[in-house]
């Protein structure tokens, strides 16, 4: 994925706004419920949709802006006269062409339903914009990509003066919002849809050079590079336009966002927002572009040398279809010896869970208690040192016999005790990794390996 250089800065300042705040993006199974309980639903034959394009070059050349019935009816005559010269009832076909095309959404009523005799019509935007799809032929080259970028960055920068002196919301929404949403988005979709265009060329490359094959086979081979080559140019221009401009145009949008962070204007950082997503999206489709016409290049490149220039007749090619379409070559077949596979099964032991470790609340407060002049830790350590002289050689055993005459409540403290204990009092080893054993039946602790008895003398 190839985007800008510069890192994309997205802040918020919550609880500041200076306008109408970006929608949030709508839900796509809620949108693909409402389009299928309204059963909606796009059926255009050859004769239909060439009503439709007859009707958008009859607007375009003369200027229309809604047609009349007899207009419509004209133009549909027309169009049966060029399409299909001997059908009959044309009047009568035309007016459920007409319905039908209302029905699809493609015709709007424009008049006023009904109040005056005959009705006026014009073309919806659904209409518009297939007709334009087959038409248009804006692809994206060096040239307008250049024109388009610079555009652009000229339009960005003077949004981002605007930006500068604005003082208000009313400065931010005419000199930073408005460009934004509408100058900006449209130079944007201007070169997303050439991009379109170009995507639709590039299959039809594909489309040409797969008929160059099977018509002329080896001496379409030139033509077939020419094409690679000439493709393959365009492209890797392009990604590098898309490269080096993008960058500045994220330049450009970070400062506008940054300015508008510190005003507080929250639609102005959401236009921006989107627009730099906008233009990470255009230069990634310039690497994707890319990296897939070079896979496609190399597998054609490939295929003319290895067969193409290897068998420039088609002997082989031939030669093998023969073999294979007689009577010997129904002996060739696949076998496939579809053997299950084994199956281990093994007990699984689900790991066992630990308790937390938790310690039983007590009472901060508690009565005082007379001192009876024994210190504890001394206590503590005569125990200790009991157990150890008794042959303890590790902490379990000694942690067991130092608590085993205390309550439940007292057993926790003194394991921690007794382990500080023991490890001034001897010499503790630890593996790398240290089993938890039982100390009773409601404590366990990591254990340690202890000096032998001989070596506890020399090291007290």
């Amino acid at each position: 994925m190839v985007g800008s250089s510069r890192p994309r800065r997205r802040r918020r300042r919550p609880g500041i706004t200076a306008g109408p705040v970006q929608a949030p993006p709508r839900d796509p199974d809620r949108v693909i419920a409402g389009v299928a309980e309204r059963r909606l639903a796009i059926g255009l034959d050859t004769l239909d949709l060439c009503f439709v394009v007859a009707l958008y070059l009859r607007a375009e050349r003369a200027q229309l802006a809604s047609f009349t019935e007899a207009q419509l009816e004209d133009v549909f005559a027309q169009v049966c006269a060029v399409v299909e010269p001997d059908a009959d009832q044309v009047k009568k076909r035309g007016t459920h062409a007409i319905g039908r095309l209302r029905e699809q959404r493609m015709l709007a009523r424009v008049d006023g339903q009904g109040v005056v005799r005959t009705g006026e019509y014009a073309l919806s935007r659904l209409a518009t914009g297939i007709v334009e799809f087959f038409l248009d032929e804006d692809v994206l080259t060096r040239e307008s990509l250049t024109v388009l970028t610079q555009t652009l960055r000229v339009g960005l920068q003077g949004i981002l003066d605007a930006a500068r002196r604005a003082d208000g919301a009313p400065a931010w929404h005419a000199g930073v919002v408005a460009p934004l949403r509408v100058t900006i988005t449209e130079l944007v979709a201007g070169i997303e849809r050439r991009q379109r265009g170009l995507d639709l060329q590039q299959e039809d490359f594909q489309a040409e050079i797969r008929r160059l094959l099977e018509a002329d086979w080896f001496g379409a081979v030139d033509r077939c590079q020419a094409l690679l080559e000439s493709t393959s140019a365009t492209l890797r221009e392009l990604n590098e336009i898309l490269l080096r401009d993008s960058s500045q145009l994220q330049a450009l949008l970070h400062d506008i966002q940054d300015l508008a962070i510190a005003a507080g204007a929250a639609d102005a950082e959401a236009a921006a927002l989107r627009l730099m997503d906008q233009v990470d999206r255009i230069a990634a489709w310039g690497a994707a572009r890319q990296r897939a016409w070079s896979e496609y290049f190399q597998y054609v490149h490939r295929y003319l040398r290895d067969v193409v220039r290897l068998d420039p007749t088609r002997a082989l090619t031939q030669r093998l279809r023969e073999q294979l379409a007689s009577e010997a070559g129904r002996s060739f077949s696949l076998t496939v010896a579809g053997a299950p596979p084994f199956r281990l099964l093994r007990t699984v032991l689900p790991p066992r869970e630990r308790p937390p470790v938790t310690r039983p609340r007590a009472p901060r407060e508690r009565e005082p208690e007379p001192d009876t002049g024994v210190d504890p830790q001394e206590v503590l350590e005569g125990q200790v040192r009991g157990a150890l002289d008794g042959g303890a050689v590790a902490l379990s055993a000694v942690t067991a016999e130092v608590t085993a005459a205390l309550v439940e409540s007292e057993r926790f403290v003194a394991a921690g005790r007794v382990a500080h204990t023991v490890a001034q009092l001897t010499r503790a080893t630890a593996a790398r990794v240290r089993p938890w054993v039982a100390v009773g039946g409601d404590l366990e602790i990591e254990d340690w390996a202890l000096a032998a008895p001989a070596a506890r003398g020399g090291d007290r």
